[in-house]
């Protein structure tokens, strides 16, 4: 039995626009649970204690938030603990196919590419980073044209190449292509991914690259920054917080299907991953759908 209480939005950009820019400010800040084919661009402020929901990853913002949202991936923000009643809201929503991968592969659109690969996570963005972007970005209905398109990919450039961005859900939530700049990493990853829902062991990864043991073992954590053992467990853990939100299976049947031995160890890891209980991120994602029209009351411009 699958859930229907994340809404397919039909965003209001057309084929022959770029990009289309939504501006608002919130009596009431609750946008549904939804998803899309687009990238989205989310500037949120004065939204201190509101709940966001993004792929397989639930917290609570501060006054300033961003995030750049990829092509179908779950999102949506709550009034939670926010009560302000003057909540801004600009949303930039761009096609998939804006940047094609030959345009992406020159060298100096290299960090745009990263930035556009690692979308499909969610990436959220510095205080000090938006301080730097926020007033292009409320601007940016203001221009239109060439002009328009030009600040769009500056803005994402400038953002591509700022410190301290962090990525909130793991690719598994939406069977995504692992990127990185090692193709050994790439396979092995590929390979978990592939049986997550098994044992699979630190010398079996290492014989997919064809490294000893032990090698593989620094080489994966030096690369990654974390263990063999984190990492697959990172993997499960997408597939069963998908799982959790789109099926009726138990949280133990769950635990099982996606490699874990028993549901005590799922449900430590889950919450030491999520802060929440299995449960408790199940019961967030119903709730969630109960929100109001997604762009009730924005007020729209297209480049």
């Amino acid at each position: 039995m699958m859930t229907s209480n994340v809404i397919r939005e039909i965003t209001p950009l057309t084929s022959g626009d770029c990009f289309t820019v939504f501006s608002r400010v919130n009596e009431k800040f609750d946008t549904p649970l939804h998803y899309h084919n687009e990238y989205e661009l989310h500037l949120i402020l004065n939204a201190k204690g509101a709940k966001r929901v993004v792929g397989g990853n639930i917290d609570v913002i501060d006054d300033l938030e961003l995030a750049l949202i990829g092509p179908n991936l779950y999102h949506g923000w709550f009034a939670n603990l926010c009560d302000n009643e003057n909540v801004t809201e600009i949303i930039i929503q761009f096609h998939s196919d804006l940047f094609d991968e030959n345009f992406l592969k020159r060298n100096q659109l290299s960090y745009l590419k990263g930035m556009l690969q690692n979308a499909p996570k969610g990436i959220i963005f510095s205080p000090k980073t938006i301080e730097t972007v926020k007033d292009r970005i409320l601007a940016l209905n203001k221009k239109s044209g060439f002009t328009s398109v030009l600040e769009l990919l500056s803005i994402l450039h400038e953002l591509s190449t700022s410190p301290d961005t962090k990525t909130l859900s793991d690719l598994s939530f939406i069977n995504e292509k692992f990127h990185h700049n090692s193709k050994r990493i790439e396979k092995v990853f590929e390979h978990m991914n592939n049986n997550y829902n098994r044992r699979v062991t630190l010398a079996e990864a290492a014989r997919v690259v064809h490294m000893p043991e032990a090698s593989f073992s620094r080489y994966m954590k030096k690369r990654t920054g974390k263990t063999f053992t984190d990492s697959l467990n990172e993997i499960r853990l997408g597939h069963a917080s998908r799982m959790l939100i789109d099926s009726s299976t138990t949280v133990a049947e769950i635990a099982y299907e996606c490699g874990f031995n028993n549901i005590s160890n799922f449900n430590r890891i889950f919450k030491r991953k999520k802060q929440f209980t299995p449960n408790e991120f199940r019961s967030t994602y119903m709730l969630a759908g109960f929100a109001l029209n997604p762009h009730t009351g924005l007020k729209a411009s297209v480049a």
